[in-house]
């Protein structure tokens, strides 16, 4: 152990690439530079052992997430940007201790916590399933020879014995593995009840039960295993999609392939017909058209011309094209989905926690039952305690079979097997949900508000006019506004940025930038500031009785106003409502559940929007604190509200609602980091496959509990009764295991009504 004191005296900071030759350092300390509810980690690499330091109430599923795809990323070789002020210390046994700069005394007061050292869990199901076929099959083998010489009897006793014994051995080896790692952590699950049944039955002679127990349940489990493979395969897709290398314009003109992790903002990549965009850029050179599908669920192509964005992940289809990289692979948008993806498998549904607790104390309480029907049945009913006989199975034998039927297989996986198929459905078809709740939470749903632009609109906007008071300043007006949208993510902003590109207009360096949210932004040219925003800017200051005989324009257009001493002008903007929004927003209504848009925009432009596509309800003129408190006006009068949007002013109400949804993984950072549901494709219709898919994994789950359960009261009633022998429990138990793990995988093969 060390002290936190010590280590904040003496080590030192991480400042250079050429300090840091281990990449442990450098990974493991922009995870915790990156997660604020971290302190300080130690980390093992060669033990394969973690710590972390906290302060406060954690989500330590999310965390642990977070942190298992740092060290896979890690012993993948990927590389991180360096980060700065973190203290790192290499230990003499070769243990890695980093924290933050922090106060002396603070370190008495982490809670440090030992995370489990992730795995390749695609890796390990991909092996598992078939290492689990063979020994089911090893197993089986074995046992049935076992079974024809002691029927035939044309071999001594003790060759059937040691087949069986062979077989049992085959049969439970992951069993007896996961036991071994269970037991001195005082852990007892289903793995411990299965052996001790076999064991129990082979004490009372019943050499064949136990064979045949040991049998189905590795044979379960290579099933399970190899759905757990089926449903990750989908999900690998996605992974297998992210580049690898990149081909980088020297300054020379010559061409250098690296990879990709080399590649830094702002320098020139060239990439040819076929290829795939490494990272997120923007076209320089050259025209194409990009293959989205991968990201977006999107099959068809989308057509770039210079000055668009393209993708990491996706492909160029026919153009040879050079583009300027926006942003480092490790903050694509592909690398965006992936850690989604990542971090949702980690995190669990309501009712899946509900299963989880069957555990150790489940197990302790099955054995303590099992042992008190043994007593009940010698003692009070008269069985025989180990010998069975004509008149019914012995008190031991019927204990065993009931410790078989009780045991929760089924019950366990009726719940994350098919949350992770539903996960790997969405992937595929370009709905990402980030964790089971989200899925289970938005079948409930039964308001939807949408944002509009992006949303309801394309948010393609495209600027109209520009018209200056008086007259004849509309290209410096429009030069204004360009430099201050230079590095806006809004598609107002967009579009005064592709205007701009388009007319050639130059960047004039605004200082003092300052986004006023929900109202527009600022900066100053030179001394002299100047701002663009709505409407009401002016109306609320001192040119308010000005602003009252302009004139609104038509209900089609938005307009922006730009305001700089003795300019002032307007910019008029046109958005394209989404074609599908009318027949999907009907289609709510037809399923109860209400629809609200919540918008910025003037009421005249929303009402219009709102009319042609028959939205229940419109509240225009809106800031993102009035969106939040409607959110919870609409919660409070009893209605689960999802709320569904693309910007970062959306963001707060998509904190505040019941269900979260971002349009497009190309939407800002805080609208993804806020929501629950994404939908890759920005389209609205994939809002009514996300809920459908919702709908019929809530059934899925609600079929595996009645198998499970029904399954285990069934014949746990027969087992009490000795109706049962030991091999049909173990058929039943099994059987409904499987069946379970079949039912989710129909997940995988939903068919949308959308």
């Amino acid at each position: 152990m060390f002290s936190g004191e010590m280590l904040y005296a003496s080590l030192m900071s991480i400042e250079s690439k050429d300090s840091l030759e281990d990449n442990w350092a450098v990974g493991l300390a922009a995870f915790l530079q990156s997660n604020n509810e971290v302190e300080a980690l130690r980390v093992d690499a060669t033990h394969r052992k973690v710590e972390i330091a906290t302060l406060g109430p954690i989500d330590l599923d999310l965390l642990e997430a977070r942190l298992s795809e740092t060290i896979r990323r890690i012993e993948a070789g990927r590389s991180e940007a360096v980060p700065i002020g973190v203290s790192v210390e290499t230990a003499d046994d070769g243990e890695l201790r980093l924290q933050k700069p922090t106060c002396i005394t603070a370190p008495r007061l982490w809670q440090w916590r030992e995370i489990e050292w992730p795995v390749s869990e695609e890796a390990e199901a991909h092996e598992d399933w078939r290492v689990l076929s063979v020994l089911a099959g090893i197993c089986a083998i074995l046992g049935v020879a076992a079974w024809g010489i002691e029927t035939v009897g044309t071999a001594p006793f003790w060759v059937s014995i040691a087949l069986y014994v062979a077989a049992m051995l085959a049969g439970g080896w992951d069993a007896i593995g996961d036991v071994k790692e269970g037991l001195p952590k005082g852990e007892l699950d289903i793995h411990f009840l299965m052996l001790a049944v076999a064991v129990g039955a082979a004490s009372i002679g019943a050499w064949a039960e136990g064979a045949l127990l040991l049998f189905l349940f590795s044979f379960s489990a290579a099933l399970e295993a190899f759905a757990l493979h089926r449903t990750r395969s989908e999900i690998d897709s996605l992974y297998d999609a992210a580049p690898k290398t990149a081909t980088v314009l020297l300054p020379d003109g010559d061409e250098q392939l690296v990879p990709v992790e080399q590649v830094a903002v702002g320098q020139i990549v060239v990439v040819k017909p076929g290829e795939l965009f490494p990272v997120d850029a923007e076209i320089l050179n050259g025209k194409t058209a990009a293959d989205e599908s991968n990201l977006t669920g999107e099959a068809n192509p989308v057509s770039k011309l210079k000055g668009d964005s393209v993708y990491s992940g996706t492909i160029n289809l026919w153009g040879s094209v050079e583009v300027r990289v926006l942003r480092m692979a490790s903050e694509s948008s592909l690398q965006k989905v992936i850690r989604l993806i990542r971090e949702a498998e980690h995190l669990k549904a309501p009712s899946q926690r509900f299963t989880d607790k069957f555990g150790t104390r489940y197990t302790i309480g099955i054995l303590g039952l099992t042992a008190l029907m043994f007593f009940v049945w010698w003692l009070i009913f008269g069985i025989r305690p180990f010998a069975n006989t004509e008149e019914g199975f012995s008190a031991f034998y019927r204990a065993m079979t009931l410790l078989v039927v009780a045991s929760p297989c089924a019950l366990v996986l009726s719940i994350p097997s098919a949350i992770l198929a539903a996960i790997a459905w969405g992937a595929r078809h370009g709905i990402l949900f980030r964790g089971g709740a989200a899925i289970e939470k938005l079948a409930e749903v039964d308001l939807v508000a949408l944002d509009k632009t992006g949303t309801l609109t394309t948010g393609g906007m495209e600027v109209y006019a520009v018209e200056s008071f008086p007259p004849g300043r509309e290209k410096e007006a429009v030069e204004l506004a360009y430099s201050l949208e230079a590095h806006g993510s809004h598609p107002i902003g967009r579009a005064i940025q592709k205007y701009g590109k388009a007319q050639g207009l130059k960047v004039r360096e605004i200082e003092d930038f300052q986004a006023m949210s929900g109202q527009g932004v600022q900066g100053r040219d030179g001394e002299t500031l100047c701002v663009l925003g709505r409407r009401e800017l002016l109306e609320n200051g001192p040119l308010a009785d000005w602003i009252h005989d302009v004139p609104e324009p038509s209900a089609e257009f938005t307009e922006n106003w730009i305001f700089k001493g003795d300019l002032i002008a307007r910019i008029l903007l046109k958005d394209q409502i989404r074609r599908e929004s009318k027949p999907i927003l009907e289609k709510m209504k037809s399923r109860g559940i209400r629809t609200v848009m919540l918008t910025g925009d003037r009421r005249g432009a929303a009402e219009s929007v709102g009319a042609e596509i028959g939205i229940d309800e419109v509240r225009s003129g809106l800031k993102p604190e009035d969106k939040v408190a409607l959110i919870r006006e609409y919660s409070n009068s009893g209605y689960k509200v999802a709320m569904v949007g693309d910007g970062v002013n959306d963001a707060p109400s998509l904190a505040a609602a019941y269900v979260s949804v971002a349009m497009g993984a190309r939407g800002s950072d805080a609208a993804l980091e806020q929501s629950e549901v994404v939908l890759m494709k920005d389209r609205i219709d994939n809002f009514l496959a996300a809920t459908d898919l919702s709908h019929r994994a809530r059934v899925i789950i609600r079929q595996n509990l009645a198998i499970a359960l029904g399954t285990v009261v069934l014949m746990a009633g027969a087992a009490i009764l000795g109706w049962i022998p030991l091999s049909i429990g173990v058929f039943a138990h099994e059987g409904s295991t499987v069946v379970v793990c079949l039912n989710s995988l129909r997940l995988l093969f939903h068919r949308s009504a959308v």
